[in-house]
């Protein structure tokens, strides 16, 4: 009998990371008696005198939002980090180690519709959001206390997100925070020892290959990475390598927001509903250095496994052993390929 990765448990290796995931193909065909989640309650209006991020409204700290009328940005009330922490910590025989740590938290808002989400938005209106993003990481970079700039969205509820208003986040912070660190440190070796960034190869075999990529457009690839942890993981992939959003020409800037729209509308369709994911850039280190071995690129992780209702779960061997995953890369990226690309409720009005 030979090895055939679409029946037989194996482990893949993460080129980013230096992690591994176990593979278990032949799971997926098991019955699911385990946790049903409740589907997402998607009548929305388009306004909610209740919703702290819409516009003109209060926010719990007291602030007003102005009357924006695409997109608007401000300092989280309740912040995870803030600017001002003294300089301190611990160190008991280093054991016991703690350090200050300083940041800025910052909200914001995709859209002042309280009813959209990035698949039912437009593609210029994305392309705000790129824009802000870019001019964000510009200038929290920018900073002499800023060494890492995290842009991230975390949608629905099961991924706890407390408010449906179409939002995002930046944590801007002193230090890089451990996945990030990750990726630099392996992509650094292998620009070192090859002289080019590690995703320009991944990409390319992944390209000659295709049993992965999801779509493309000019400018942007989005694949399911052959070392995914989440069933319908994705990672949207630069073309050219840049280092971080502040380098994309305005061409490339519309193709991300063209691929982001693309992406989004194909989850949305899988399960015809509202698909909950984690998802953030990852980009150079804002340390003063160039980074040439960084390469931009966005992941996104969705927790849905089967259906609406049935999530993944890391527990147990996750939690102890290593990350393991039911159904391969190759049939996710299958399952995404065929969803049509006009959302199931239709056009937005």
């Amino acid at each position: 009998m030979s090895f055939d990765s679409t029946e037989h448990p194996h482990r893949r290796f993460n080129a980013l990371t230096g992690e591994w995931v176990l593979v278990s193909p032949h799971r997926s065909k098991r019955p699911w008696q385990g946790q049903q989640e409740e589907p997402e309650q998607e009548h929305r209006p388009a306004y909610d005198p209740t919703c702290y991020l819409c516009p003109g409204n209060p926010r719990v700290g007291g602030e007003v939002n102005p009357k924006y009328t695409d997109t608007y940005v401000f300092n989280n009330d309740f912040g995870a980090l803030t600017a001002d922490v003294p300089t301190g910590g611990i160190d008991e025989g280093g054991l016991l180690r703690a350090e200050a740590e300083s940041g800025i938290c910052r909200v914001i808002c995709f859209s002042p519709r309280h009813d959209l989400t990035l698949p039912q938005m437009t593609t210029p209106a994305i392309r705000k959001v790129v824009d802000l993003w870019v001019s964000e990481f510009a200038t929290l970079g920018a900073r002499p206390d800023i060494n890492y700039v995290q842009i991230f969205e975390n949608k629905g509820p099961m991924m706890g997100c407390s408010n449906p208003h179409p939002h995002g986040q930046i944590w801007a912070q002193r230090t890089v925070p451990g996945e990030p660190a990750k990726e630099t440190e392996r992509q650094l070796a292998y620009y070192q020892e090859y002289g080019r960034t590690l995703l320009a190869d991944y990409l390319k075999v992944e390209l000659e290959k295709k049993e992965r990529v999801v779509l493309e457009n000019e400018h942007f690839v989005v694949l399911v990475p052959f070392w995914a942890v989440w069933p319908f993981e994705t990672i949207v992939i630069a073309r050219r390598p840049v280092q971080d959003v502040t380098q994309l020409s305005d061409p490339e800037r519309d193709a991300l927001a063209d691929i982001l729209r693309r992406l989004t509308i194909r989850y949305d369709n899988l399960f015809s509903i509202s698909f909950p994911y984690s998802a953030g850039l990852h980009q150079r280190p804002t340390d003063g250095q160039e980074h040439p071995e960084w390469h931009l690129h966005m992941h996104f992780y969705p927790p849905l496994l089967r259906s609406a209702t049935v999530r993944k779960f890391m527990v147990g061997y996750e939690m102890l052993g290593d990350p393991q995953r039911d159904v391969t890369p190759e049939f996710s990226a299958g399952r995404l390929r065929e969803q049509s690309e006009v959302h199931y409720k239709g056009a937005v009005e």
